[in-house]
């Protein structure tokens, strides 16, 4: 395989997800556009939220890891070498920044925060 194909990408992942795959696309553009539309209406971050929506983000990157579970052929005893564990972090690591977006997003748009008097 001399040339990288995206779409090969997306086959695999239509194959291996079925239509969860384009909710999943469909909830990471509304989840990332909310999110940007947050922090440009409250000017910045709000480390309280934050730091709830980070504890929130662990149990995601687990759920990451079930789905990932799931939907492959394999389970984790099937990790053999470095390049399995690199991609086992890097799902639950994807699973975790995203939940984090996600809470964090959903928590500033349901009690946003109050302006300063």
């Amino acid at each position: 395989m001399k040339e990288l194909d995206p779409l090969v990408f997306v086959a695999v992942f239509q194959e291996m997800l079925g239509p969860l795959l384009w909710v999943m696309l469909l909830v990471a553009v509304v989840g990332t556009v909310a999110f940007l539309a947050l922090l440009v209406r409250e000017r910045g971050l709000v480390s309280r939220r934050l730091v709830r929506a980070e504890v929130l983000g662990v149990f995601g990157g687990a759920l990451a890891l079930v789905i990932m579970a799931k939907v492959s052929s394999s389970g984790f005893t099937d990790a053999g070498g470095p390049a399995d564990w690199f991609l086992i972090a890097l799902v639950y690591g994807v699973g975790l920044v995203a939940t984090v977006i996600l809470t964090y997003t959903l928590m500033g748009w349901m009690s946003p925060r109050r302006a300063a008097s």
